[in-house]
C-alpha cells in the first residue's frame, strides 16, 4: 500500500472514537520500531518528521526509509511534517512526497496566521496533500519550538470556526493542557486536560479532526532506567494516559508522541552498556533500543489511542 493522506484515517477515527498515533522519527531503528508495532497491532499510523529530524537525517533519507517501511506492511501509513515553520518548508515537504504537512504560524498575529496557513493549504490541496494548523500555544521545548509557560495560551473556542473556514485546513491542533518535551509539570501541580474546551470546540466544529501535540506521558519506569544507568533525568509528570484516552474518545483524531519514544530508546541503550560495557556493535545496542521503543508504541496504540485493529 502506498503512503496515504490522513483524510480517511481521521474520518474513521472520529466515527470510531479513537485516535491515530503520530510518532516522531529520526532514524531507521525508530521507523522500524513504530511500523512493526503498528503492523502487529493492526493499527494505522502517522510517521512524523520534525525540523530537528530534517536537519539530523536529511528529508531525502527519511523519505526513503519510510518508503522501505511501506513496502514491508499493508497498514495505512501517512508521512507528516511536524511544525512546519513557513511556506517554503511546507512546500519542500509537499514536493518531496509528504502526504500531510503542518504549518505552525501560531506565533504570528491572527490575520498573518490565517494568511500564511491559507497559502500552504492552497498549494497542498493542489498537490493532493492535507494540512494541519495550530491555534493556541503549548508550553515547552521541541526542536525549534520553544514557548515559555508564561506565554502558553489555551485555544479559544470562539476562534476555531472562523479560522478553519478562512484557511480551509483539514485538521486543527489545539492547546488544552499538554506541553512539549519531557519535563512537564512540577510536583504539586494537577496535570489534567481542559476537556471542557475540547468539548466546546467539538460542538463548534462537529466532525472536524482535532489534534493534540505534546501528549507524551513519560512512564516513570523508563525514567528510572535512564537514571539507574547513568542518567540525570528528573521525574517527568505528563498528562495521565487516562485523560488522553478520554480526548481520543471525543474529537481528537491525532495524538503526537515523541518524548516517550526518546526515553524508551535512551533507557534501552543505557541499560545495554551497563549490562555489557564491552559490546560496541551498534546492531546490538540499537537493536535493544528498537525493541524497547516497539513495546512503548504498542502500549500507546492499545491503551491510549485505541487504534488497535483499526487498520483495515
Amino acid at each position: 500500500m502506498p503512503l496515504v493522506t490522513t483524510t480517511d484515517m481521521f474520518k474513521k477515527a472520529y466515527a470510531g472514537k479513537y485516535a491515530i498515533g503520530a510518532f516522531n522519527v529520526n532514524n531507521m531503528e525508530m521507523i522500524q520500531a513504530i511500523v512493526e508495532a503498528a503492523n502487529e497491532e493492526k493499527s494505522p499510523v502517522i510517521l512524523q518528521v520534525s525540523a530537528g529530524a530534517r536537519k539530523y537525517a536529511n528529508p531525502v533519507y527519511l523519505k526513503k526509509l519510510v518508503e522501505a517501511a511501506v513496502e514491508t506492511t499493508d497498514i495505512p501509513i501517512a508521512m507528516h511534517l511536524d511544525h512546519g515553520a513557513d511556506f517554503e518548508i511546507c512546500k519542500a515537504s509537499i514536493d518531496g512526497g509528504f502526504t500531510s504537512v503542518m504549518i505552525d504560524a501560531s506565533s504570528h498575529p491572527w490575520e498573518e496566521n490565517i494568511e500564511i496557513t491559507k497559502k500552504v493549504v492552497e498549494y497542498a490541496h493542489d498537490h493532493g496533500v492535507v494540512v494541519e494548523a495550530e491555534l493556541g500555544k503549548l508550553a515547552g521545548i521541541e526542536d525549534d519550538v520553544n514557548v515559555d509557560a508564561a506565554d502558553a495560551q489555551f485555544t479559544s473556542p470562539d476562534e476555531v470556526e472562523e479560522f478553519t473556514s478562512k484557511t480551509g485546513i483539514d485538521s486543527l491542533a489545539i492547546a488544552i493542557g499538554t506541553s512539549h518535551g519531557a519535563y512537564k509539570f512540577k510536583p504539586g501541580q494537577d496535570p489534567k486536560l481542559r476537556l471542557d474546551i475540547l468539548e466546546e470546540i467539538g460542538k463548534r466544529l462537529p466532525g472536524f479532526p482535532i489534534v493534540l501535540h505534546g501528549a507524551s506521558s513519560v512512564p516513570q519506569d523508563k525514567v528510572a532506567i535512564v537514571n539507574q544507568f547513568g542518567g540525570s533525568m528528573p521525574n517527568a509528570i505528563g498528562i495521565p494516559e487516562s485523560e488522553l484516552r478520554k480526548a481520543a474518545q471525543m474529537a481528537v483524531c491525532k495524538i503526537n508522541i515523541d518524548s516517550d519514544l526518546r526515553v524508551a530508546f535512551t533507557a534501552a541503550i543505557r541499560k545495554h552498556f551497563s549490562d555489557a560495557p564491552s559490546h560496541f556493535d551498534p546492531r546490538q545496542y540499537l537493536g535493544d533500543a528498537r525493541a524497547m521503543m516497539k513495546e512503548m508504541v504498542k502500549h500507546k496504540i492499545v491503551n491510549v489511542l485505541g487504534s488497535a485493529g483499526k487498520a483495515f
